[in-house]
């Protein structure tokens, strides 16, 4: 094989992967900034039939996962929190144990898992039925408009996912708190003082900036990005199934951008 021709052909696949690429990231900038327009625009979803849509759909994303989320989040926190406490003792470094699993367990783990959580339960589900009902619209020829499939299937499903992150991660900080709190300092109410001054001191204004930041990407980005995937085309102009390694690698990516930030932000 002529090595030019070989190579000519290796840059033009390369070349058309990377605009498939950009196209894909394009769509998924524009669709959110679609949906943060109409979401900010409460006449659009407010009353009526978009009103209840939006409320099943609230339910629907949270009620089911809450009680499994929660159980498994304090069963991890537990572990997590009895494997900190007793290495800051073993070391004599017991004065930092508070400071550590605050840091590590509720601003950063917790927020993680908990977007993880919603997209693998019901945001990329619920994306991949939103496909499959437009390629059933699209075999019947009755496609929906841009501006009717966004205000009736992709808007409520976005602000579901948005609810739901929000939801468990708060309660799941909560849980948290109080299981660190009853590790340390077990039933006795003395301890509280000086353990709501230590968590005060990781909680500065900045740290709680970031974090309430990071929290709302993390939603936005379980909302938006799987969303993106199920209303793009593919090259053929149809909505074949994607692969879900594909799509929940490419929210995994955006997920992981936007903890990297919020890590040069909290400690550099």
């Amino acid at each position: 094989m002529n090595p030019v021709s070989a190579s000519q052909n290796l840059m033009t696949r390369w070349g058309q992967r990377l605009r498939a690429s950009w196209v894909t990231w394009w769509q998924v900038v524009m669709l959110g900034a679609q949906i943060l327009v109409t979401a900010l625009t409460p006449s659009s979803y407010a009353r009526g039939a978009r009103r209840q849509s939006l409320l099943l759909h609230i339910y629907q994303a949270t009620a089911p996962l809450l009680t499994g989320f929660l159980v498994l989040s304090a069963l991890i926190s537990l572990v997590l929190i009895r494997i900190v406490v007793a290495t800051a003792y073993s070391y004599g470094l017991s004065q930092y144990a508070l400071e550590v699993l605050v840091r590590t367990l509720v601003l950063e783990l917790i927020p993680l898992y908990a977007a993880m959580f919603v997209a693998a339960r019901y945001a990329m589900p619920g994306a991949q039925r939103v496909r499959e009902q437009l390629s059933a619209r699209q075999r019947s020829g009755q496609e929906l408009g841009q501006g009717v499939l966004l205000t009736s299937e992709l808007l409520p499903r976005a602000l579901a996912s948005v609810f739901s992150v929000l939801m468990l991660a708060a309660l799941s900080c909560v849980i948290a708190l109080v299981l660190t709190y009853l590790t340390v300092y077990g039933f006795s109410p003395w301890g509280l003082p000086g353990y709501t001054r230590s968590v005060g001191q990781v909680f500065t204004p900045a740290v709680t900036l970031i974090f309430t930041l990071k929290t709302l990407f993390f939603s936005l980005a379980v909302a938006v990005v799987p969303l993106a995937g199920s209303a793009q085309q593919d090259a053929q102009g149809l909505y074949a199934r994607r692969s879900d390694i594909s799509e929940f690698a490419r929210l995994f990516s955006v997920v992981l951008l936007i903890e990297i930030i919020s890590l040069v932000g909290n400690y550099y």
